[in-house]
């Protein structure tokens, strides 16, 4: 049986996936076979696997790390928020369905068979388990039915490092104050706590450490820096959304959306010199780009209307006319369309009229098609005929059929891994492009052949601003991240705590 650790935060956003994603490099680097584990995730950022099934985006960054392939085993539990008081509940990749945050809360120890399942199969199969918690394990209302905390630290049999966050200030009290709001028994298995986004002199730190230890009896076994890293955000608490504003040489705006998911479609654009990606939630922050890119979104209806009332549709409409090119993703092409339907009430219900950008109908269906796809754009014509014959990977994850309408052309082709069927997917008329398929810049030509169009439009010569091996160039990433902890983290001590178990 697998080995296991266990990392929690004191708070949301404190650093846990980084940490779990590190040791998991770490652990794979010193020759052992390791997975990630988190029994409930709630993200909008989600990913789709070989066999069509739907799990957490972190957890597919972390087995990247660890050297394997993604499975929903890895994160049984998948929470996708609809609205402020319920989500899509995700059991094994499958949608279960969508529940209010009370009913969820009473039904949710029903699938701790289901998460035991997936963990024993990790058990047999590994010999570390890097389990990551969620949010804080101090939250007093939630504690009684917990199972992805210490509740699931219980059943794992697994030790505990604590991880706080210094970036935010006051994180002795975060470390402290979530000791002591820790049953007796809960405390004894936190065997290390992690200080977490340290800048600075640490010798400065170390009067607070030696304080913090006999405080709570339990061992600092590190003190990670704040490290300038490019990998996967999970969720809304990502710093992409609050970091540069700065106009590049390319400029790209990404439109904000209040349930945006799937950002990391453009991640290989942003890896770009040169090639600024700009999330934006107003007219203000808009600015004049070259490429306006309207991403996925849970609630498409919803977000048009957001738009439609804040007034960025009509800029986009504007900057459409001027002949800027007009990108969307999955919700953000189903926004493009003329009208979208919802008879089934798969989201808010009834009919909204679309932007008019491109000549397509949408309806919601209760079915969702989760896929793998690869393919080619087709001949593209426009600004974006640079893709011509370029091929494409990526997934799609929706609710929606759009159906073409006359002066619409077919953008890509594209064949389902899951099924083997071959199929047209997305849309473009003059400037305007859209796509159901997420990760569709990732391979490197396809990036690269966005830059060069942008730079034709503008007279530029980019051709030193082609796109990278996104694959390779997150390999590099992960063993930053390792090569950093390493010389931060007391591995030696973390060894310990993990054959000592509890």
């Amino acid at each position: 049986m697998a080995k296991a650790i266990m990392i929690q935060g004191t708070m949301s956003n404190a650093g846990k996936s980084l940490i779990a994603a590190g040791l998991c490099r770490i652990f794979m680097q010193d020759g052992y076979r390791v997975a990630p584990f988190k029994s409930q995730n709630m993200a909008l950022n989600s990913f789709i696997t070989e066999e069509g099934l739907e799990m957490g985006r972190a957890q597919v960054m972390q087995a990247e790390a660890a050297g394997i392939k993604p499975s929903v085993l890895m994160n049984p539990i998948l929470l996708k928020p609809a609205n402020d008081m319920g989500s899509q509940v995700i059991v094994n990749g499958e949608v279960m369905g969508t529940m209010s945050a009370r009913d969820y809360f009473q039904y949710k120890k029903q699938l701790i068979p289901k998460v035991m399942e997936a963990y024993q199969k990790f058990s047999e199969d590994y010999d570390i388990i890097v389990i990551e918690g969620a949010g804080s394990p101090a939250e007093i209302n939630l504690k009684q039915e917990d199972i992805v905390n210490m509740g699931m630290a219980k059943m794992a049999k697994a030790p505990v490092l604590l991880v706080g966050d210094i970036d935010r200030g006051g994180v002795f009290a975060q470390l402290i104050g979530t000791i002591l709001l820790l049953e007796e028994e809960e405390q004894s298995m936190v065997k290390g706590m992690i200080i977490n986004k340290f800048r600075g002199d640490k010798t400065i730190l170390d009067p607070g450490l030696t304080a913090l230890e006999e405080r709570t009896g339990i061992p600092v076994v590190g003190v990670a820096p704040y490290m300038e890293l490019e990998v996967e955000d999970e969720d809304s608490l990502t710093e992409r959304f609050s970091g540069n504003q700065e106009v590049g040489l390319i400029d790209i705006a990404v439109i904000r959306l209040p349930r945006i998911s799937n950002f990391t479609d453009f991640n290989a654009l942003e890896v770009i010199p040169q090639v600024s990606i700009r999330y934006v939630k107003s007219v203000a922050e808009l600015k004049n780009p070259d490429m306006i890119i309207l991403p996925g979104t849970k609630n498409t209806m919803e977000d048009l209307l957001w738009m439609r009332q804040n007034g960025l549709e009509a800029s986009i409409l504007k900057k459409a006319a001027e002949g800027k090119i007009i990108f969307g993703i999955c919700g953000g092409y189903q926004m493009l369309g003329e009208t979208l339907s919802d008879p089934g009430h798969v989201e808010a219900g009834g009919e909204l009229k679309g932007m008019g950008l491109l000549p397509m109908d949408t309806v919601f269906r209760e079915a969702k098609t989760r896929t793998r796809v690869q393919g080619v754009f087709q001949k593209v014509e426009g600004p974006l005929h640079t893709l011509s014959d370029i091929p494409l990977s990526g997934y799609e994850i929706h609710m929606g059929e759009s159906i073409l309408k006359e002066g619409a052309q077919v953008f890509t082709q594209v064949t389902d891994s899951v099924t083997n069927h071959s199929k047209g997917d997305g849309a473009y008329k003059g400037n305007v492009y859209g796509s159901y398929v997420h990760g569709i810049f990732d391979l490197e030509e396809a990036a690269g052949k966005v830059v060069e169009a942008i730079g034709e439009m503008k007279g530029l010569d980019v051709s030193n601003m082609q796109g990278v091996n996104y694959a390779e160039f997150k390999e590099m990433q992960y063993d930053k991240l390792a090569l950093g902890l390493r010389e931060h983290l007391n591995m030696k001590e973390i060894y310990r705590i993990l054959e000592q178990g509890i």
